[in-house]
């Protein structure tokens, strides 16, 4: 009944319209309460995306590096990084990215990550970083994309996250960000609020056995900037060529966008 909803836990910030009545929910972002968050959780974290997605979180994930339109030859960052799953998409499409670098601010998360990069071979096409989006660790216009997955989010200083995402890239870049957002149609919203409320902590908690993520994640939805408000900061970053792609119901954005000027 519920497997269009794909509510599961990226990473996410109070809740507007999705918290339930008289809950209070702590959704500071400081770097190290949601770096410890997504450590606690990091063993689960795969299985329980994919499981409350019904696994369509990878069709999301290739409409996002499809929207790259590489060759083969570009260099990628992916922001939020978490366990890979968006960088090693990029570099498994065909064709993909010839190198990603990951960068997140979770350990555990990296650590799973890698593993995961160690299984599929891909030696040193994939580099994982400890890191912070709003400090990113590379050079200017050193990158041919930027692409993040349910993290943008999870950062406490959006726009200077956005600013270091220009920064890095080559003039002609392209971004790609996946992120959640609360569907605007009567009756889905209704459901989309109900199973966040009543469905996805009561999973989440029973598998992680970990209580704060579970009521943390779905509360950061609503509290993130509308698709609205995103595009305007993007757009205030320099950013030029964008939109904001509803998908699945729009419970999902995928936003994209080309930092101007001529590729090198």
């Amino acid at each position: 009944m519920f497997s269009w909803l794909h509510l599961f836990l990226w990473r996410g910030g109070s809740v507007r319209s999705l918290r339930a009545p008289n809950t209070v929910t702590d959704i500071s972002k400081s770097p190290d309460r949601i770096a410890g968050m997504f450590d606690a959780i990091a063993g689960r974290y795969d299985l329980l995306n994919h499981l409350l997605s019904a696994g369509i979180d990878r069709r999301w994930r290739r409409r996002a590096v499809d929207s790259l339109r590489l060759t083969g030859r570009e260099r990628v960052l992916d922001l939020c990084t978490g366990t890979a799953d968006l960088a090693i998409a990029a570099l498994h499409a065909a064709p993909g990215a010839a190198r990603v670098v990951g960068v997140d601010f979770a350990a555990a998360m990296l650590r799973a990550g890698l593993e995961k990069s160690r299984r599929a071979r891909l030696g040193e096409r994939l580099a994982l970083v400890r890191g912070d989006a709003t400090r990113v660790p590379m050079a200017d216009a050193s990158v041919d994309a930027v692409t993040i997955a349910f993290g943008i989010r999870n950062v406490d200083a959006v726009a200077i996250a956005c600013d270091e995402m220009h920064r890095v890239l080559k003039p002609g870049g392209r971004l790609a960000i996946l992120e959640f957002a609360v569907p605007t149609t009567p009756g889905v919203s209704a459901l989309y609020v109900w199973y966040l409320n009543q469905v996805l902590p009561r999973i989440g908690r029973a598998i992680s056995r970990h209580h704060a993520a579970y009521g943390y994640l779905p509360a950061s939805i609503g509290a993130f900037a509308s698709p609205e408000e995103f595009v305007k900061i993007l757009r205030q970053a320099g950013f030029a060529e964008i939109a904001a792609a509803p998908l699945t119901f729009g419970s999902v954005i995928l936003y994209t966008a080309r930092r101007t000027g001529a590729r090198d």
